[in-house]
């Protein structure tokens, strides 16, 4: 599976930003997909998290409620809708593609985009 990640951008404390993870090579369906940021001197971190269905997601607790998840299994492509957007939410995101349940740990994803970088200004 190949993961491109895309939407990243500047914006202002307060504002919006929709990332996009398109897939090819395979039929993203299959898998758990999710988002991992990664700010400066910072270890990576979850954000969230979709099944298959896009039925369950799970959201890391400094983004529950600003930053839905979805996804368009006709489409091959997931979405991050980032709304009320804070300067810690600056970082590189990362898309990954996971075979297991709604794993929160980067060593349970297989496949990763290259990261779209997200600057949010005070």
């Amino acid at each position: 599976v190949q993961l491109q990640a895309s939407g990243g951008g500047l914006v202002q404390a307060g504002g919006s930003l929709r990332l996009s993870c398109a897939a090819s090579g395979s039929t993203l369906s299959y898998y758990t997909m999710g988002w991992f940021r990664q700010a400066p001197g910072k270890e990576r971190e979850f954000v969230v998290a979709i099944s298959p269905s896009g039925v369950s997601t799970y959201s890391a607790d400094s983004v529950k409620g600003r930053f839905p998840i979805s996804r368009d299994n006709a489409k091959n492509t997931m979405y991050l809708q980032m709304s009320s957007l804070k300067p810690e939410d600056t970082a590189v995101y990362y898309c990954a593609a996971s075979r297991r349940g709604l794993p929160i740990r980067s060593g349970d994803y297989d496949y990763w985009g290259q990261g779209t970088q997200v600057t949010v200004s005070s």
